[in-house]
């Protein structure tokens, strides 16, 4: 049994339709703990808390249409979870709060797509990789996962290091190891776990996140783990898990961490 939270509907519609077939797909591929976790910026509820061009162009549901796809869901007996990915947004803790309380949500997934103004990981904003300290980006980017886990709204993080996504890293490895040591110190202390997302393999860098040594942190430091696809999709519902369970295997981990309704139960990998 596999876990898939991590997915966006965002290609298609809010409907029973193209929901029913990310929910097949998964049933494929052995994943019985699915959710669907839309991007929070979507949604005109969020307003306040993440805007900027980008983002506003892209404003376009409504939460009273998306928890309506779901109860729908419920009746037609269709076992799926309902989730957001929240941007997180420094300086908005209070505005995300609210926000998260406001819904029965069976978790929450916080992400780090932004750093201050500079969207990590948008092909629109490639170019300005090479206008950065790659080190800066790097320390801003993880000071924001310490904040993250901090703040304890989040049941999730989201691809750990996605801020590799285009394969700028620092040349320094100790300076990227202090980097990770801090993120997993905040995590351990938090009630956030982390996702193995098979999403970088689709994407340049061509690697799982998390980095491996930053997953054994992790393990270490008695993060619970879940698998995630990302899917954008339904084909890449559960892609390419045979590699995601290897790496949660390689560094020791036994368990995944699911949940329903806020409460949250491990079973074996």
């Amino acid at each position: 049994m596999y876990t898939d939270y991590h997915n966006h509907l965002e290609k298609g519609t809010l409907t029973l339709d193209y929901l029913s077939q990310f929910v097949e797909e998964a049933k494929r591929k052995n994943v019985s703990h699915f959710g669907i976790s839309e991007h929070a910026y979507h949604f005109y509820e969020t307003q306040n808390i993440l805007s900027n061009p980008w983002v506003n162009e892209r404003r376009w549901y409504n939460m009273e249409d998306y928890v309506h796809l779901f109860q729908q869901a419920e009746e037609k007996g269709m076992d799926v979870k309902m989730s957001i990915e929240m941007d997180y947004t420094p300086g908005k803790h209070q505005e995300m709060k609210e926000f998260i309380s406001g819904y029965q949500f069976d978790y929450v997934i916080g992400s780090i797509h932004w750093v201050e103004d500079f969207g990590i990981d948008l092909a629109e904003y490639r170019h300005l990789w090479d206008e950065r300290d790659i080190n800066t980006v790097y320390r801003k980017y993880f000071d924001q996962v310490v904040t993250l886990a901090e703040s304890n709204l989040f049941d999730i993080v989201g691809h750990l290091d996605l801020v590799k996504i285009f394969k700028y890293k620092p040349e320094s490895r100790d300076f990227l190891l202090e980097q990770y040591d801090r993120a997993t110190n905040a995590l351990s202390q938090s009630k956030t776990c982390v996702e193995i997302s098979t999403a970088g393999l689709r994407k340049p860098v061509g690697e799982l996140y998390p980095d491996p040594e930053l997953l054994k942190m992790c393990y270490e430091k008695d993060i619970p783990i879940v698998l995630s696809s990302d899917a954008h999709v339904p084909t890449d519902v559960g892609a390419d898990y045979d590699q995601a369970v290897a790496l949660a295997k390689s560094v020791g981990y036994s368990k995944l961490m699911t949940f329903e309704k806020g409460e949250r139960k491990p079973i074996n990998l």
